[in-house]
């Protein structure tokens, strides 16, 4: 009464011909193993590091990631977020993208983003991109935006003109 009839097919089939085997679904994502790259695994961000408020480090320091220091840095810091503690105090350069100073800070301070908190307490100049300084924050000093304050204050001076014959 009803009939199966392949659309696909234009002829009948025959016993052991090759259309009757099976056929490995295809699909969108299958590709050449040559050609097969896995997806790359996330990277896990580190965890901030801590300098405790019993730590005294004479030296610099510089990581890629970020630092809270609650102790006493004697030297110069670079680093990608920079948080000083209230507690802490830092005597010398600091650079980095983001900073967020809670702290004292007895130098130079270059970052993207710089804030000074209602405890803050800074003597020396600041060059930042965006500077946001809370009130009851103390600050001696100069503030300078620059496009790129991370950029070693150095402007690129002309060649001197050459003279012609």
């Amino acid at each position: 009464m009803f009939s199966k009839s392949r659309i696909n097919e234009p002829g009948p089939k025959t016993a052991g011909t090759e259309t009757d085997k099976p056929k490995a679904p295809e699909t969108a994502l299958a590709r050449p193993s040559s050609d097969y790259t896995p997806p790359s695994t996330p990277k896990v961000k580190p965890a901030t590091s801590v300098l405790s408020s019993d730590l005294l480090i004479t030296g610099n320091i510089k990581t890629s990631g970020d630092i809270q220091i609650e102790g006493t840095v004697e030297g110069d810091i670079r680093a990608h977020l920079l948080t000083v503690g209230e507690s802490a105090t830092i005597r010398g350069e600091i650079v980095a993208d983001d900073i967020v100073v809670n702290g004292r800070v007895v130098g130079r301070v270059r970052g993207l983003k710089v804030r000074l908190t209602s405890s803050a307490r800074v003597e020396g100049d600041i060059i930042h991109k965006t500077i946001a300084i809370e009130s009851g924050a103390h600050f001696e000093g100069s503030v300078q935006r620059q496009d790129d304050p991370l950029a070693n204050g150095v402007t690129p001076k002309l060649a001197p003109p050459v003279p012609q014959e």
